[in-house]
């Protein structure tokens, strides 16, 4: 098994490598919640808290390792690891299955947009399109 490089700047604990390398396998961004329940159903990783989770992503966030964000209408964070790219999803309103979207919609735009729009600078964006997966637009016909 190929050993785990771990960026510099942080001190990495066993309890943070555990879950960076949850965040590192991740096909999408996961809550708090769901970074334990990965860490508790992974064989020989028992004693987290949900707060420990917090604290181990306030920690690696704090070195810009993360990216912290929410989900349009809901009020839960999630956390997904800040690989240099930004990333927008197609969301099912059956399942709600989280689909990436292989490149950013805006990306032909970006050349033309000013960085400041008055007194307001830009400095990213989000984008979420809505729509239903092919199975539950099947169950829909």
């Amino acid at each position: 098994m190929e050993k785990q490089e771990y960026p510099a700047g942080i001190k990495w604990t066993r309890q943070r490598k555990d879950v960076y390398q949850i965040l590192l396998e991740a096909t999408e961004p996961l809550s708090a919640v769901q970074i334990y329940q990965r860490l508790e159903d992974s064989a020989g990783q028992p004693g987290y808290a949900v707060s420990t989770i917090y604290r181990l992503l306030a920690a690696v966030e704090e070195k810009n390792l993360l990216i912290k964000s929410s989900w349009m209408g809901e009020d839960t964070l999630v956390y997904e690891l800040n690989r240099g790219e930004h990333t927008h999803y197609a969301v099912c309103l059956g399942c709600h299955k989280r689909v990436p979207l292989q490149q950013c919609p805006f990306a032909h735009m970006h050349p033309q947009l000013p960085q400041t729009q008055g007194d307001f600078e830009i400095t990213g964006h989000k984008l979420e399109l809505y729509g239903y997966c092919k199975e539950c637009k099947e169950k829909l016909l």
